[in-house]
């Protein structure tokens, strides 16, 4: 029998908490933590396969998925990478990552508003009687272009499984959820002192247009999450182009947040209210999700906020290469914490590690060509692996931490190829 991507979530999930059961008898955790791991658990999940989240006919994603450039998972889809050999530094929107919790809203750009209240503003506006910005209006602002990733905190979930033998709850991301794009819009500090802002402001939180997200019978509301008043008036950009051309549909039309560094859920696509707070805020996206639990973490999980060093091979899985020539292996690496300062390769566990060849157009950047030039000495199943370090001396180990959602996977990832 076949298993559907919904069948195989809730097959990961069981194993999922048997693994976490097994970890707290070996560890002690108590037995209110483990309860608070399976409710977010289940929370994720039962968002992981399905095709049509809100019930109706609509597709979740508008644009169209070519199997040769992607693959789906119901709302949400990734890069396929072979699908960027010979591509340049940026991600082609036709093939960069959907990230959906519900679907994609088809907004009116006329209409669209940017509403912003709360108490860090002067005036303390409300949600009812807010501070409004048009779409001409932000266009009207002085303009900033700026090229950064983007980067699902789930990214690289597929391989807890795969790989450590620890399944995660969630879409069972490769490392494909992941993408540079050009940027253009205006900084969100720009909006925020047009609206009003005061010293006091603490939080910042941008709310997305798309549907609510119920899960478990539970109405969670729209996709929120607080940005400290810091990150907010660093370099977070409220865009509304993507690659030169107006933002598309599923990419966040008419506007969203480009928060670099920061995992995706961060970048809020379709932004319209944005509460501003001289007190903390908090939604589930930043309390419920996007959490560290489990074994090893806090007992009210770790906040996930910048994301962890990966690198990724160009290549079809389990690419089929020629024997006795020259093979030019290309891949990409990047970080959350800055720019990368290395990159080495493995073909063989025997061999050991050698330097990959940086592209030097790409330093400082926020993610680093490279290639290698491998002859593979004959015929048959090989495994490949990059690792790379940043400037701030993060690395990639041989395996990742887990963790009860599955985010920031940051382990060699082992590629297999066959030798032909």
């Amino acid at each position: 029998m076949t298993r559907t991507p919904g069948d195989e979530a809730a097959h990961d999930t069981r194993r999922a908490r048997q693994w976490l059961a097994g970890r707290a008898r070996g560890e002690g955790v108590h037995r209110e933590q483990l309860i608070a791991l399976g409710t977010a658990m289940g929370a994720l999940a039962a968002a992981a396969g399905d095709a049509d989240p809100t019930g109706t006919d609509v597709p979740a994603i508008v644009k169209p998925l070519d199997p040769g450039l992607l693959t789906g998972y119901g709302a949400n889809a990734e890069m396929r990478w072979e699908a960027m050999s010979g591509q340049g530094y940026v991600v082609p929107t036709d093939r960069f990552f959907v990230r959906n919790h519900t679907r994609t809203p088809l907004l009116d750009r006329d209409t669209w508003r940017l509403r912003l209240f709360g108490t860090g503003l002067r005036g303390t506006p409300t949600r009812d009687d807010p501070v409004e910005f048009g779409y001409d209006d932000l266009t009207a602002m002085a303009v900033e272009e700026t090229t950064a990733l983007l980067e699902c905190a789930g990214n690289g979930r597929h391989h807890f499984a795969a790989q450590q033998d620890q399944p995660m709850p969630g879409v069972p991301w490769g490392l494909g959820a992941v993408g540079v794009a050009r940027w253009r819009g205006v900084r969100l500090s720009t909006v925020l002192r047009h609206a009003g802002l005061t010293d006091a402001a603490v939080d910042v939180m941008p709310e997305g247009l798309d549907p609510d997200y119920v899960t478990g019978g539970v109405n969670l509301g729209r996709v929120r999450r607080p940005l400290p008043i810091a990150k907010a008036l660093d370099d977070v950009l409220l865009a509304y182009e993507m690659n030169g051309r107006p933002l598309p549909v599923d990419h966040g039309f008419p506007v969203r947040l480009v928060v670099p560094g920061w995992i995706g859920i961060s970048s809020i696509k379709w932004v319209g209210p944005v509460e501003v707070s001289a007190t903390a805020l908090f939604s589930p996206w930043n309390t419920r999700f996007y959490r560290m639990f489990g074994p090893g973490h806090p007992v009210d999980g770790g906040p996930v906020t910048t994301q962890v060093v990966k690198s990724a091979f160009e290549l079809p899985w389990d690419a089929r290469l020629p024997a006795g020539v020259d093979v030019v292996l290309r891949g990409r690496s990047w970080s959350g914490n800055g720019p990368i300062r290395t990159v080495e390769i493995s073909t063989d566990d025997r061999d050991g590690w050698r330097p990959a060849t940086l592209d030097p157009r790409d330093e400082g950047s926020a993610w680093r060509r490279w290639t290698a030039v491998w002859r593979p000495p004959g015929p048959g199943r090989w495994t490949l692996r990059a690792r790379a370090t940043d400037v701030t001396g993060a690395g990639q180990p041989e395996r990742a931490e887990p963790n009860a959602l599955g985010y920031l996977f940051d382990g060699v990832v082992r590629h297999p190829v066959t030798v032909t």
